[in-house]
């Protein structure tokens, strides 16, 4: 019982394996990397075959970014990301189920453009919509290449 609980609750992290932090990768996802834009955020994202079968955990990687130009106060900033990231790591699981069943890895970075602090609902709202239209996108990579 204990360990079902474990796996269960596993399942909604957002942990480090999972953050796209890399100043390299970031590069490298905005200069060759594709754009859909969900307002109030603008979306890069990536789709690569899996390299290596031990990087079979770490097939979806996430960054936020809010703009100073925006948003003066770090405070109003770092809100803004949490409530991303949260929103994110509650409805990720779907994406990432079809990514690792198709062995690619996806590398997705949310910009937020808007000039006023959202409220969590909208947050929801808009990142599920965002998934969606990377779910489609991974579809038709998949007829693509198949």
């Amino acid at each position: 019982l204990c360990k079902s609980v474990l796996s269960v609750r596993k399942q909604f992290t957002l942990g480090k394996n999972e953050r796209l932090k890399s100043r390299k990768q970031i590069e490298h996802l905005f200069n060759s990397g594709k754009k859909i834009t969900v307002t109030p955020f603008r979306i890069f994202f990536l789709i690569k075959e899996q390299q290596k079968e031990s990087d079979t955990k770490n097939n979806l990687s996430f960054g936020v970014g809010v703009s100073s130009k925006n948003f003066k106060k770090a405070v109003d900033r770092n809100r803004v990301k949490r409530l991303t990231r949260e929103a994110w790591r509650v409805q990720k699981n779907e994406l990432k189920e079809k990514l690792q069943a198709s062995s690619r890895q996806l590398n997705v970075f949310f910009i937020y453009t808007a000039k006023e602090l959202p409220d969590f609902k909208l947050v929801k709202d808009k990142v599920a919509v965002a998934l969606k239209k990377l779910l489609e996108k991974t579809d038709e990579n998949n007829s693509a290449n198949s």
